[in-house]
């Protein structure tokens, strides 16, 4: 009868054991980035200006490939993810999702401008390049960051076939929106603007990563991404440019994450 008893009250035991029911994450890596082409439209009253650069080339600057362990953390194309899943077992979480890339005009390509330039109509083709001198002096980058931030609804499917005690592979799947913070730096025709920080338009974006997670905490995450951006009000000199551009990007991170939240009862 007291064998009984006790094996009783280890299954009572086993039957109430819990688990947080939510899970907070976080992770940092890479990226690179292919873009559409883009029309850059530039507005100078003051300078009787108002024109376009049609279908212009921009190319990223990954920095991680030139000797990642001599820089700065935050100077290479980076990005960050901080989430929380609110039910593991739905897989419903929301993100902060960032991506610190940069998009540069491509130096020496041939640039079809129409439009209005010091009060006269222009259509014509020219060499955009920043090597010139004087007026023919020529850059336009959001080099210290195109920088992507997103609101995402994230969705985790487990591969349970794939997992085991020590490791979890998941699939997510993610969609949001958010604003656009810019660094713009430019020299148009030899004149310069201000550098600086700006609001700068909205972008939306989808994502799917694979994530192998190894020991219930640690996990590499690799992701492809399409995002659709929106620029307007950039500074330039005397005047403001608006453009657009979709982005393929590529992404590589390294997170942890920890329960968190309310506990439940897990299942027997």
């Amino acid at each position: 009868m007291y064998v009984l008893f006790i094996s009783l009250c280890s299954m009572k035991v086993t039957a109430q054991k819990t688990e947080r029911k939510g899970e907070f994450y976080f992770s940092w890596g890479y990226n690179k980035e292919y873009y559409t082409q883009t029309n850059v439209s530039i507005n100078q009253p003051s300078l009787n200006n108002n024109f376009t650069f049609k279908n212009t080339s921009i190319v990223d600057h990954p920095g991680w490939d030139e000797g990642l362990l001599h820089l700065a953390l935050s100077i290479p194309q980076y990005n960050y993810r901080i989430g929380y899943f609110f039910d593991k077992e739905k897989g419903l979480a929301f993100e902060i999702n960032f991506d610190h890339t940069k998009a540069l005009f491509k130096n020496d390509q041939t640039v079809h401008m129409v439009g209005t330039y010091n009060g006269r109509q222009v259509d014509s083709s020219f060499v955009f390049s920043k090597t010139g001198t004087g007026t023919s002096r020529n850059y336009y980058y959001l080099n210290n960051g195109a920088n992507f931030l997103l609101f995402n609804i994230v969705k985790r499917k487990r591969f349970t076939n794939l997992s085991s005690k020590s490791f979890d592979l998941d699939g997510l799947a993610k969609v949001g929106v958010g604003p656009l913070v810019p660094h713009v730096e430019n020299s148009l025709f030899g004149q310069k603007n201000e550098q600086k920080f700006q609001f700068g338009g909205w972008n939306t974006g989808v994502e799917y990563a694979l994530r192998s997670t190894f020991k219930k905490h640690l996990y590499l995450e690799f992701a492809g991404k399409l995002d659709y951006a929106y620029y307007y009000g950039l500074d330039v000199y005397q005047g403001k440019a608006q453009q657009s551009f979709g982005t393929m990007e590529f992404i590589l991170n390294l997170g942890y994450t920890l329960p968190m939240g309310p506990k439940k009862q897990l299942s027997k």
